[in-house]
């Protein structure tokens, strides 16, 4: 059973309606925006202040945690208080991960209650211990004892619940049958679902957070099927736990959020910065506009709209393609790194000079894009140094002009033509011209001509052949998108058994909609580049929106990052601020990005507190955690190795920890 109506648009998923409030989820509903508050909970003025200026900017549902009981009883007065301010309409929502008597008060006050399946009345010490199924069902029967109080009251009392699970924060219990996997996130939500609905309680909202969108995107899929299979239609909470701050929380957000929301899932989302939350809502808006622009409710026929595009939506595998040679030192194929290639500006001496000067040495445009009007400009192209050309051909050019200067070419150079149904022969003289002269022909086009040149594809075979959408025609009209192109692409070479590489381009006739801001272009590329590699799908890609080359050259870098496609610098997974939180994360994260900011390779989690952080760091390098106010813990992967450290030598341990371990090299001078 498929996890989604349609891979290639955009067809909203049926949910149920869930009310928080007055405020409905799924259903016919838009996309509804949260977002949290980061003070202490018992300070009643500070959060109500906060709730506020999160309603202020569009935040529609508020989040707070409630760690205790005694942050659980101030709800009720940041409840009178926000509703006395003018705000009785937005809803609250009280965050609990360990005590079931913390929500037994808290459901008391506010709409609805998130609990943390991997954490809630559950044991997390990272135990090893086998199970045997008389053992997990006298689990299983401690669980529903536990939840099931609260599934009661909430039903009494009309309150809604998020069954939330927390990639960093799974069982003993899950951990130990169904590894640190999707599915283990999966069956961690459906034993307490279960419980939900033995009691006859049906006002849920789903969540399958990870800091690795790739891990947040196959549960997410994983969760729907295994929902339908169970006739379960309950609304979806999408977010990108310590996604972290800055450009790379709103690329690893968008990512996530936004792979999912293409193919029609998702209700309500959160992005979850490292910074106030305030700024957190806007780059949801801009997210969620572009998903519901695409939004249709016209199901494909059975059996229609499904080419295969050979994608295993619940586990990363990716897409088998030949080897093409660009340049000496770089290859496109199998074991490589997808290659990132950058558009000149009408001025390519200056282009060329503007990236010279960027001192881009982790991350260099191995492709330069140039424009060729007219054959004898192939006389006038600079030397490229390391990167090589790809060649954007005018359509009235043909092979025999561009023959005389063929030998000005280096090998490798990408030839780029676009191709309509009615070119078969175009297509065949090109291949022929790139192939005699040790060039590399991408084939541009959009899905709507694959079935008339498939013929001649097929005769060509691979052979320095690479793929592309065409940047003028792409023709997508919602709910058909770009993402859904390239799989229609994917799916017609391997119809074909070809596996040319693919070219994964962002440009203004791939874009969903949104002004011509940066962060557009950002969220634009995260979607289409970014939810494309996490299935596996792309060798080469480029940035085609943003003028700035050296700019588009570093967005590219780090949507390559946010994939886990190409790592390029140090990863930091970051979480948001809340109420548990135990020292400044944002001028922490941003001390420590400061000092270690060069180690590429390493992967860095700084984490409030311990709710998470254990679990996350499984997954990072070294572990930065909030242990008690004013206390650090360091960790070595999932192991704490430093306990209470004083915050004023912790930076100066974790350094000495990343040297004792060989991960540290002293950064690059800098120049003048």
């Amino acid at each position: 059973m498929s996890y989604c109506a349609s891979r290639f648009s955009t067809v909203r998923r049926p949910s149920v309606e869930v009310m928080v409030g007055s405020v409905g989820v799924g259903g016919a509903h838009p996309i509804r925006l949260q977002s949290m508050t980061t003070s202490d909970t018992q300070d009643v003025a500070a959060t109500v202040k906060q709730s506020i200026a999160l309603a202020e900017v569009g935040c529609e549902i508020v989040r707070i945690t409630a760690p205790n009981v005694a942050a659980a009883k101030c709800l009720q007065a940041i409840r009178t208080q926000f509703t006395a301010a003018g705000f009785g309409h937005v809803p609250l929502v009280a965050d609990i991960h360990f005590l079931p008597s913390a929500a037994m008060e808290a459901v008391e006050h506010v709409e609805k209650v998130r609990v943390n399946p991997g954490n809630y009345a559950d044991k997390k010490k990272f135990s090893v211990r086998e199970y045997s199924d008389s053992d997990y069902s006298t689990e299983l029967q401690r669980l529903h004892d536990a939840f099931s109080p609260l599934v009661k009251r909430s039903r009494e009392l009309g309150r809604a619940m998020r069954i939330g699970t927390n990639h960093g924060s799974l069982s003993d219990r899950i951990m130990n049958r169904y590894g640190d996997t999707p599915l283990g996130m999966v069956e961690s939500a459906l034993e307490f679902l279960r419980i939900a609905e033995a009691h006859a309680y049906k006002q849920i909202v789903l969540s399958m957070k990870a800091s690795n969108p790739k891990v947040m995107i196959q549960a997410y899929r994983l969760l729907v099927q295994r929902m339908a299979q169970e006739d379960m239609h309950y609304p979806l909470h999408l977010g990108v736990t310590e996604a972290g701050d800055g450009e790379d929380g709103r690329i690893k957000s968008a990512i996530g959020i936004g792979s999912l929301l293409l193919d029609g899932l998702g209700d309500t989302i959160r992005v979850s910065l490292t910074e106030d939350s305030v700024y957190e809502v806007p780059v949801a808006r801009a997210i969620a506009d572009k998903a519901m622009s695409l939004w249709t409710a016209d199901r494909p026929s059975p059996g229609a709209d499904r080419p295969d595009d050979g994608i295993d939506p619940y586990h990363f595998t990716k897409r088998e393609t030949a080897t093409l040679q660009l340049s000496p030192g770089v290859t496109v194929g199998p074991e490589q790194p997808p290659r990132v290639v950058v558009r000149a500006g009408a001025d390519l001496a200056a282009t060329l000079g503007q990236l010279a000067a960027g001192k881009l040495t982790d991350t260099p445009p191995e492709v330069i894009l140039v424009q060729v009007a007219a054959a004898s400009q192939l006389t006038q192209l600079p030397d490229p140094g390391a990167s090589s050309y790809a060649l954007e051909l005018s359509p009235t050019l043909t092979p025999a002009e561009l023959k005389p200067f063929a030998a000005k070419l280096r090998p490798g150079t990408i030839l780029v033509r676009d191709f309509g149904a009615n070119d078969a022969a175009p297509l065949a003289a090109f291949a022929q011209f790139a192939r005699e002269h040790q060039l590399l022909l991408a084939v541009t086009l959009t899905p709507g001509d694959f079935p008339a040149l498939a013929s001649t594809l097929q005769t060509l075979g691979d052979d320095r052949l690479l793929f592309t959408l065409s940047a003028s025609r792409a023709a997508l009209t919602p709910p058909a998108h770009a993402t859904g192109a390239y799989r229609q692409l994917a799916a017609g070479l391997r119809g074909l058994g070809m596996r040319a590489p693919l070219w994964i381009r962002n440009t203004p006739a791939t874009a969903v909609r949104g002004d011509n801001s940066f962060l557009s272009k950002l969220l634009e590329a995260s979607f289409l580049t970014g939810g494309l590699l996490c299935d596996g799908l792309g060798d080469l890609v480029s940035i085609e929106t943003e003028a700035d080359a050296p700019r588009a050259t570093r967005l590219a870098y780090n949507v390559l990052q946010g994939a886990g496609a190409r790592i390029s610098k140090t990863e930091f997974v970051a979480c948001p601020s809340c109420g548990r939180t135990l020292f400044d994360l944002q001028t922490t994260t941003q001390r420590i990005r400061a000092q270690t900011g060069h180690l590429k390779g390493v992967k860095i989690a700084i984490m409030g507190c311990i709710v998470n952080g254990p679990g996350e760091m499984a997954d990072a390098d070294f572990g930065y955690v909030g242990g008690a106010p004013g206390k650090i813990n360091l960790y070595v992967g999932k192991n704490c190795v430093q306990y209470n450290i004083s915050q004023a030598e912790a930076d100066a341990k974790l350094i000495a920890l990343i040297k004792e371990h060989g991960k540290w090299f002293d950064p690059a001078p800098t120049s003048g």
